[in-house]
């Protein structure tokens, strides 16, 4: 069964709580339905970890353009990752990409977290080899350190997270804890 998540909840600590990331998530979705007005971006939501994240962030953009309704979101998604179950990165594996036509599109992004930023780097320029007219970054978390790739950057930060192992809210550890409704992080001073 792999590891005990109980456990590893006991080695460590919370970063954010379920009202500070939506919080975030509400001011990312003003600034979101503020620079998109009057246009139907591709909302593309990364795999698995993004998925609760995408959904409150889709909901606040639609929430703060409510009164206007300019802003029309069209879903897809695409899968890929460099972890596959583990905690560090590897090769790039494409598990699905997205149906979308991109071709003079606008696209947003959508990840849970921002560390090195080698897969958004990799989705980023594939949705520009298809087209894309632009393609901007939302990102839940945003790790705190000088490994990311040279020139990528969250155009829409939810929150700051320390340069350790971080998960919940969508983000796993070892494929566990994804449904966790706050941001953890181990420890300094436990492993994973």
């Amino acid at each position: 069964m792999g590891m005990n998540l109980a456990g590893v909840l006991q080695r460590s600590e919370v970063l954010h709580t379920r009202d500070a990331i939506e919080s975030a998530i509400r001011r990312m979705g003003v600034d979101i339905a503020r620079d998109y007005a009057g246009e139907r971006p591709v909302f593309l939501t990364v795999m698995h970890g993004a998925l609760p994240f995408a959904g409150l962030l889709a909901l606040e953009v639609g929430a703060a353009d409510a009164a206007r309704g300019a802003v029309d979101l069209e879903f897809d998604y695409v899968h890929a990752t460099r972890y596959r179950g583990d905690t560090r990165g590897h090769e790039l594996h494409w598990l699905r990409r997205p149906e979308v036509d991109l071709t003079g599109r606008r696209v947003l992004l959508v990840d849970d977290i921002l560390d090195e930023g080698h897969t958004l780097a990799a989705v980023r320029d594939w949705c520009a080899a298809q087209g894309a007219a632009d393609v901007r970054i939302a990102a839940l978390a945003v790790k705190r350190h000088d490994r990311c790739v040279p020139g990528l950057a969250a155009d829409y930060a939810g929150l700051d997270v320390p340069d350790r192992y971080v998960f919940g809210f969508g983000m796993d550890i070892h494929e566990q804890g994804r449904q966790l409704p706050s941001i953890y992080a181990l420890r300094e001073d436990a492993d994973d």
